[in-house]
């Protein structure tokens, strides 16, 4: 009797890992085919909110979204900067609304965050955009910087999904959008704790998606994006160094926006911009790392650090 419940397991398990092998290049196929067929979904309604709004890639998002027909909330922590995005906004017919936020500071994120709801609604879609990027050798980082750099890049996601993420559970809609870098999936001199803050927006945004679908046994509807740009003309870095520039030129905040946009749009799990650099990363992570080196000291491509 024992030996037939175990050859049972046996056959069992033999077919679980057959299926298995099925959906897995079944799923494969179909993700590879959606990466160039999916369609970008309406944003007409929805309830868009932006940290850090005021300038560079923030800003175009909130004008690009609001163009799509969609309520743009604005989040910074410079008032002036916030407003002027809002009234650029208004001042075309659409809906805007803008709050001065500090997002490393908790209490004051679940008190706008609350506000928000009450003034403007249910936020559907939620883009962790507000970061900082010093840059110079780990050494010459003081302790309050690495501190900011954590804070914000890292600690106050933590603090928009308390805010926000529990309506979206109970509606089971929402998407959030996190920004991370291509520092956050390559190290690079003069930014060690800044890729630490990015490596971990990656980690955290995979395992809050594991969490949902565990949660929710699979039926979450909350959708997550990571976005991983590389250089993008905000004034965020300067001194962005490559071999070849033509091969990797800096894009203006407005392309970027619109790349960002667009991977929301269309149920993206993750995105670099450029595109191709996301797969090309996963095809040199096949090799030893000495190897995949060599290619980067040839393109000798990297940020200069702003202390001599």
């Amino acid at each position: 009797m024992a030996e037939s419940t175990s050859l049972f397991d046996v056959v069992s398990v033999f077919f679980e890992i057959i299926v298995l092998i099925v959906k897995f290049w079944i799923t494969t196929f179909v993700s590879i085919y959606k990466i160039f067929t999916a369609e970008e979904r309406s944003v007409e309604g929805d309830i868009v909110l932006i940290t850090g709004a005021g300038h560079g890639i923030g800003k175009e998002m909130a004008i690009q979204y609001s163009a799509l027909g969609a309520t743009i909330v604005c989040w910074d922590i410079n008032e002036h900067l916030n407003l002027d995005t809002v009234n650029l906004i208004k001042s075309k017919g659409r809906k805007a609304y803008g709050y001065t936020v500090d997002v490393t500071n908790r209490e004051k994120v679940l008190e706008t965050g609350a506000k928000v709801l009450k003034e403007v609604g249910d936020v559907t879609i939620l883009i962790n955009n507000a970061g900082i990027m010093p840059q110079h050798q780990l050494l010459k980082h003081t302790e309050n910087e690495i501190k900011k750099i954590f804070e914000i890049n890292v600690l106050a996601h933590f603090w928009m999904f308390q805010a926000f993420l529990p309506k979206m559970i109970e509606n089971n809609k929402g998407h959030i959008v996190a920004l991370s870098s291509m520092a956050g999936i390559l190290g690079s001199r003069n930014l060690v704790p800044y890729c630490g803050s990015k490596f971990a927006v990656r980690g955290i945004q995979e395992a809050l998606l594991e969490e949902l679908r565990a949660d929710s046994n699979g039926k979450s509807k909350i959708k997550l994006t990571t976005i991983y740009p590389y250089a993008i003309g905000t004034g965020l870095f300067q001194d962005f160094k490559i071999r070849f520039p033509k091969l990797m030129p800096v894009l203006k905040p407005e392309e970027a926006a619109a790349a960002i946009i667009s991977a929301q749009r269309k149920g993206m799990e993750e995105a670099s911009i450029p595109r191709e650099l996301l797969h090309t990363n996963k095809i040199f992570r096949l090799f030893p790392s000495p190897a995949a080196r060599l290619v980067g000291d040839f393109l000798n491509t990297y940020v200069e650090s702003d202390r001599k």
